[in-house]
């Protein structure tokens, strides 16, 4: 017979010891083993193998496919309260995370998650991100401030989930540090917990991954 593989397995039929040489035919037996092994070193490739169908050539491929990995990641949990009162931008406690890039044409994912919070009803809890003392991430659309995000608090007593993220080019291979920064429009701005009650906590998580470009 001739093999089915790739397309489908074969069946082999394994002589016993009372066979004889001609049933079943032991050429053909033979003859079979040899397409299956030709058709299964076909299937997986020589060592650098330019054939496209074969499977050392498309792992090759994959292999050099380098824009767009995780090369690592680094994390930061704060556990604790952060409160402010500041109108300026002040940095957030505890929210910070350094990485070293590998390469200056990778990229910086920074992900940052938690609870915020207000201690006076309709202010503004201000959110920036800062790559060591850059800002980053900045709005262009404020009459009067821009900055990465922002939550109005309409109601003090409530606790709201937030999450920022940002694509970075730090273009080094410097140790970095990125940070979460805060301000408000009034009140006592809060991480962690909401406004009027410190009876509940919650974490507070900067996660920064460097992206091969």
């Amino acid at each position: 017979m001739a093999t089915n593989f790739p397309a489908s397995l074969d069946t082999l039929t394994n002589p016993t010891s009372s066979d004889s040489l001609s049933s079943p035919s032991h050429s053909a037996q033979h003859a079979n083993v040899n397409d299956a092994v030709e058709a299964l070193q076909a299937k997986v490739g020589a060592d650098s193998s330019a054939v496209t169908t074969s499977l050392d050539y498309k792992v090759a491929q994959l292999e050099a496919i380098s824009h767009g990995k995780i090369l690592q990641v680094v994390s930061t949990t704060k556990t604790n309260t952060f409160t402010t009162t500041s109108t300026s931008y002040v940095d957030v406690t505890g929210v910070s995370q350094a990485i070293t890039p590998t390469s200056a044409t990778s990229k910086v994912l920074i992900i940052i998650t938690g609870v915020t919070g207000q201690t006076s009803n309709a202010d503004l809890n201000r959110f920036n991100i800062v790559r060591d003392s850059t800002n980053i991430g900045q709005s262009t659309g404020g009459a009067t401030a821009n900055e990465t995000s922002f939550i109005y608090l309409l109601v003090a007593k409530v606790g709201v989930p937030f999450a920022i993220s940002f694509l970075d080019s730090p273009a080094t291979t410097s140790a970095t540090t990125y940070k979460l920064q805060m301000a408000v429009s009034g009140g006592t701005g809060t991480i962690g917990r909401h406004g009027q009650n410190s009876n509940s906590g919650a974490i507070t998580t900067i996660t920064v991954m460097e992206v091969a470009a």
